[in-house]
């Protein structure tokens, strides 16, 4: 369900010099920044949880590899999301991250957001507490290149608080634009190398090909339906997966996909 949204002014609560202290430029800035967005939910009585892969079991690390959700956000391994290696698979929070950019809070009772996303409504809700390791939150589901997504749980330290509306209504935007910085600058600088450059380019038909291979086409019927040879469809699919560094076909067709240079949608 859904629930408008109450606004005092375009992004109430939300202070400038705040927004450059949960920005990351280095890896030295990541603790620094790490307990800024702390205080920032501790100051709403609330307790941050920071993903920047909600697919990876590993969560943010500073510098020195420490782990910043059990050293800085205060969570132990048993009690939070970091200890369960199922998260990505079990809590309703990180399947709604799937279907939804925007902040959007919930508890037992459902999904509210700024605008109706009927994709919530059918994302199972059943032992929602057990499942998503908190009584309610405000999420902020963070996008980022190559199809990754991160996101920012900010949970109720008060762990009878199950109504989180005028808060939401009052700080979601606020708490959105913190936890994208955050997120994005920590993915930016401590990231995995992308082995992708920003130069490669695919080729018209390299992308015809693997247009056709995105709905099931075989080699031979791809070079059918563009009168090219097995051998030509071959080389350009392979050319692509170079370009691309992917292992094989499927991979090809998901990069490029990713990259928006096909479509997987049926």
């Amino acid at each position: 369900m859904s629930a408008a949204r109450r606004r005092g002014s375009p992004a109430a609560g939300l202070c400038p010099a705040a927004i450059d202290r949960v920005r990351i430029r280095c890896p030295q800035d990541v603790r620094r920044a790490a307990e800024a967005l702390h205080a920032i939910a501790m100051d709403h009585g609330m307790r941050a949880a920071p993903a920047h892969n909600i697919a990876d079991k590993h969560t943010p690390v500073d510098a020195e590899g420490n782990n910043l959700a059990r050293e800085v956000f205060g969570w132990s391994d048993r009690k939070a999301w970091c200890g369960n290696s199922r998260i990505a698979l079990d809590s309703p929070i990180t399947a709604a991250c799937r279907f939804e950019s925007e902040p959007f809070w919930v508890n037992a009772q459902g999904f509210r957001t700024s605008l109706p996303n009927h994709y919530l409504a059918a994302i199972d809700l059943a032992n929602f507490e057990a499942r998503a390791m908190t009584r309610a939150a405000i999420v902020v589901p963070v996008h980022l290149p190559f199809g990754q997504i991160g996101a920012v749980s900010f949970n109720p330290l008060d762990p009878a608080l199950t109504e989180l509306d005028d808060l939401f209504a009052l700080q979601g935007d606020a708490f959105g634009v913190y936890a994208r910085t955050f997120v994005a600058s920590y993915e930016h600088v401590m990231g995995s190398l992308q082995a992708l450059t920003a130069a490669a380019r695919l080729s018209k038909r390299e992308v015809e090909c693997l247009r056709w291979a995105a709905i099931g086409k075989t080699d031979v019927e791809i070079g059918m339906i563009l009168n090219r040879s097995r051998a030509t469809v071959r080389f350009h699919v392979y050319n692509a997966s170079v370009k691309l560094n992917a292992v094989n076909r499927s991979q090809t067709v998901f990069k490029a996909a990713q990259l928006g240079y096909i479509s997987l949608a049926s």
